[in-house]
């Protein structure tokens, strides 16, 4: 067996390592700072919440409040032309075709009655209030009430058609359709949301009517215009805080300058009486109000014309339109039922965003008349306190303002004005003028 030496000057043939791409899994020996990795730049550049950035190009949520004016009073002058329920059934179609627009779109009616206001829709009442159910006859072997006395027989009162008609002859008063006031069963040919704002807003009407008494009907004639308009703007108010975004940190409600607005609301007065003097001054209040929330107040009169009204559309830069003034009207100057329709679909349907597009056909002339606040009167010309700015018809006693309790100074006010003698001017001589004149030459 042989052996292989190896001597000291001899040269060891030296072998090739071979090289492997393993991955790194130590640290990386520090760089210089002057050089940048070009992996952390580019993924600077790259902004991942472009990509679940949410963005919405449909327009806001609109809020369209109706103040209808129930007053008795004012729909008995109107019976041969247009009753109450043509109005209410008009309005439905209007109310429908605001909400088709978009399905966020929503809806108050509120019912400006005498001496009060309520809401119509959404109703007030956690349930429908029970129909009136026709009283029991009576057998002739009942026991009656104590003394002998019959029972009495019950009080007309008001319904869509105008009042209940006198007692059968059982005693008990007509039962009317309740076809409309009901809750039937859901439809599947009409539209959940048509289907409960006409049944909410038919309960609620006849019950508001059921429940007006004939004392409240001698008491005042006087609508309650100004509540139901202090109720339409709380209920505007309510409505954006709730859809006003909040700070999960600080439970504030939020609000930028470039976002846009969670709702745009307006309020459409369906009147038919003029608004009370008496009632000046909470009426200018809720005018000033929805003036400075950008809330426009449209007008639609079917009897007669409102200066009060003519003022609140034209400071919130609404519309107001009266059908007294239209063609057509009937010889006692009511408008005709087929002419309601078309005035709310194409004056009234369009929202404050599409008015910025379109020509609006409001009255051109506006009734600025103010009430005094000593008799409540309308006057043309009147004495103005330079504080408070009140109206008065005539001078206060004392010459003391009523509101601020203000002295005023009235200065000549009742003297007898100075008469001051006019110059006259002296008469020059004829003659004399023509011997100055200058010759003529021959």
């Amino acid at each position: 067996m042989s052996r292989s030496t190896q001597t000291v000057g001899d040269t060891v043939p030296q072998t090739e390592t071979p090289s492997f791409d393993l991955p790194y899994r130590g640290l990386e020996p520090p760089k210089p700072k002057d050089v940048e990795d070009p992996l952390s730049i580019n993924m600077d550049a790259v902004d991942g919440t472009e990509h679940y950035e949410k963005t919405s190009s449909e327009p806001p949520a609109s809020l369209l409040t109706i103040v209808l004016d129930t007053n008795p009073h004012a729909w008995a002058l109107l019976q041969h032309t247009l009753t109450l329920s043509q109005a209410v059934a008009n309005l439905l179609v209007f109310i429908n075709a605001h909400l088709a627009f978009n399905n966020a779109n929503k809806v108050a009616v509120i019912a400006s009655h005498i001496g009060r206001a309520d809401f119509l829709y959404p109703s007030p009442h956690s349930s429908p209030p029970a129909p009136l159910a026709d009283a029991p006859d009576t057998p002739h072997d009942a026991d009656t009430e104590m003394g002998g006395a019959a029972p009495s027989a019950p009080k007309p009162i008001l319904t869509l058609t105008g009042p209940r008609g006198p007692p059968s002859a059982n005693g008990s008063a007509p039962s009317l359709p309740r076809s409309n006031t009901a809750h039937p069963t859901d439809d599947a040919n009409i539209y959940r949301p048509f289907h409960q704002v006409s049944t909410a807003i038919f309960s609620s009407l006849d019950h508001l009517l059921a429940t007006t008494t004939p004392a409240s009907l001698s008491a005042t004639q006087t609508t309650a215009l100004a509540g139901a308009l202090t109720l339409a703007l709380t209920y505007i108010n309510k409505q954006t805080v709730l859809l006003t975004p909040t700070s999960s940190t600080t439970g504030t409600t939020t609000s930028s300058l470039n976002a846009p607005a969670p709702l745009t609301s307006r309020i459409l007065v369906l009147s038919v009486s003029a608004a009370s003097p008496t009632q000046y001054i909470p009426f200018m209040n809720t005018i000033f109000a929805a003036q400075r929330l950008q809330i426009p107040i449209d007008v639609l009169s079917l009897s007669g014309s409102s200066s009060f009204l003519q003022q609140a559309a034209d400071a919130t830069n609404g519309t107001y339109i009266s059908l007294d003034s239209r063609q057509g009207a009937s010889a006692d100057g009511a408008p005709p039922a087929h002419g309601l329709l078309p005035t709310l679909l194409l004056a009234f349907l369009p929202d404050a965003t599409s008015r910025a597009h379109l020509i609006s056909s409001t009255q051109a002339s506006v009734d600025f008349r103010a009430a005094c606040f000593c008799h409540r009167k309308v006057v043309d010309i009147g004495f103005v306190c330079s504080i408070c700015l009140s109206i008065f018809c005539e001078p206060p006693e004392g010459a003391v303002c009523l509101t601020c309790g203000t002295h005023l100074r009235l200065g000549d006010y009742g003297a007898r004005p100075a008469v001051v003698m006019r110059r006259k001017s002296k008469k020059k001589d004829k003659g004399r003028r023509e011997g100055t004149g200058t010759p003529v030459p021959g």
